[in-house]
């Protein structure tokens, strides 16, 4: 019987699996997952994901186990340690899911010379993306820097096809490939900061299905309305199901389009379509990314290299207080906040704490994708990037670096009630609405009476909002003269 390695990398789940149908066809099945750290380039998995999945690995580990198979776990160099997986079970061919990611591209490159320099047949599939990266380009063969004409071109393709269900069993090998504990990967982090992330999500292909069956069952009905409001759970929250591979794309598309067929009325149709967009919203993440590598590093938009930043000696401090949530503008500390304690943030909060490290703080962009990056359980490169390269007015589609959120203004007209602030910044939870996304203006009385003294029980605000803007634009000036 010929025995095929499934190679799982952001994919761990068993149903929708293209590698793993094609290798069940085959034959035998040798799951692995190989933790190798230092093939991810400049952007190693970070902390707050590797918490994520290391209860990922171990939820994979018994679904496998009741198909009658196990998964292997294995540290080191890739390529080696696939050659020695194949020696030891006698395996002909490994199969995996492409990634797009610069330095993972180039390891599967040189993965795939290596494994066919030992005769063993290498294959790869699709199993992260709707469509892949090069499928879609513009009139002139070029790459899309703009997402309205990139959607449009998206929906003039064939609707994804339906997802595969899970295998019902899995073939074993004659001879099982030694595996190393999932405690000797060293995922999880020697202080027990995490558990907020273990109240707040349940990692895992289950953990997925059911997050994502709660969604088009009911917030998706008022989606394009409550998205927009921290306070609710009005997102599909999917985000990391979606990276890790728990749930695959296929399955999300498909559940939400359903909710636009037959009788689905306008609103809900409407609704589940605004959903669809926002997941063609993460496809162009990783178009963008596979035609433009260095975006991790460097703004796409070329003008953009020389903005002048403030200097991090001098704002160090300030880069601290954004990260500890302690900046004195409510909206902004609640998100800062709710991140540390959950790996997660709203998407509207996310963009109103861009926009002030960048412009209200002057500070580099590149800084707060580095902390997202090793704080979010749904850290993603491509859609990172794209994030802060909009923030920052830099990337593919960005909002003007001119557009410059006002925090207090934002918190007023998206949490209009406080709920979100009084949450996550819970001194300030008897400020009045009227003052509570600007506490600096209350009545000294109105202050008392709440329990607050700025300075002691909340912070002052580090910048004044219609200075830093004024810097902001001056910033600005010295590099809107120069050619894109």
């Amino acid at each position: 019987m010929p025995t095929t390695i499934v190679w799982f990398r952001q994919d761990l789940r068993l149903a929708d699996h293209p590698a793993l149908s094609f290798a069940a066809e085959r034959g035998a099945v040798v799951p692995a997952f190989i933790w190798s750290p230092e093939e991810e380039g400049d952007w190693p998995v970070g902390a707050a994901r590797r918490w994520w999945l290391h209860q990922s690995l171990g939820k994979l580990a018994h679904s496998l186990e009741q198909l009658g198979t196990r998964l292997i776990l294995r540290r080191g160099n890739a390529l080696d340690t696939l050659k020695q997986l194949a020696k030891a079970c006698h395996a002909d061919t490994i199969v995996w899911h492409r990634r797009y990611e610069p330095a993972a591209i180039e390891r599967d490159k040189r993965v795939k010379r290596g494994l066919a320099d030992a005769g063993i047949d290498a294959r790869s599939f699709n199993g992260h993306l709707l469509f892949e990266p090069w499928e879609l380009q513009t009139q002139q063969g070029r790459p899309y820097q703009v997402f309205t004409p990139y959607y449009k071109a998206m929906q003039h393709f064939p609707e994804p096809d339906a997802p595969e269900p899970a295998p019902e069993r899995l073939d074993a090998p004659m001879k099982w490939p030694r595996s190393d504990a999932l405690d000797d990967l060293q995922l999880m982090p020697t202080i027990k900061w995490y558990g907020g992330m273990a109240e707040a999500w349940v990692p895992g292909e289950q953990g997925g299905a059911k997050q994502l069956k709660r969604f088009v069952e009911d917030p998706i009905g008022d989606y394009l309305d409550e998205r927009n409001n921290p306070s609710v759970v009005g997102t599909s929250r999917l985000s990391p199901y979606l990276h890790h591979g728990e749930v695959g794309i296929r399955q999300a598309w498909h559940a939400a389009r359903k909710r636009t067929a037959g009788n689905a009325g306008g609103t809900l149709k409407n609704n589940a379509l605004g959903y669809l967009r926002e997941l063609a919203w993460r496809e162009f993440g990783y178009h963008l990314l596979y035609h433009f590598p260095r975006t991790p590093n460097h703004p796409l938009r070329e003008k953009y290299a020389g903005f002048p930043w403030i200097d991090m000696r001098q704002g160090r401090h300030w880069l601290e207080a954004w990260q500890q949530g302690k900046t004195g503008y409510p909206i902004v500390d609640a998100g800062m906040r709710e991140l540390w304690h959950t790996g997660w943030m709203h998407n509207r909060v996310r963009m109103i704490v861009a926009s002030f490290l960048v412009k209200d703080l002057l500070i580099d962009w590149r800084e707060g994708a580095r902390w997202f990056w090793d704080t979010l359980v749904d850290a993603d490169l491509a859609n990172n990037t794209l994030g802060w390269q909009w923030a920052g007015g830099c990337g593919a589609d960005a909002a003007p670096y001119f557009r410059i959120f006002n925090p207090t203004l934002q918190g007023e007209k998206f949490d209009k009630h406080g709920e979100y602030v009084r949450r996550w910044c819970p001194e300030l939870k008897e400020v009045p609405d009227k003052y509570l996304h600007k506490p600096w203006a209350a009545p000294p009385l109105a202050l008392k009476q709440a329990g607050v003294t700025l300075g002691e029980d909340y912070p002052e605000p580090i910048v004044d909002h219609k200075e830093a803007r004024e810097r902001a634009l001056d910033a600005l000036s010295q590099v809107s003269s120069k050619d894109d």
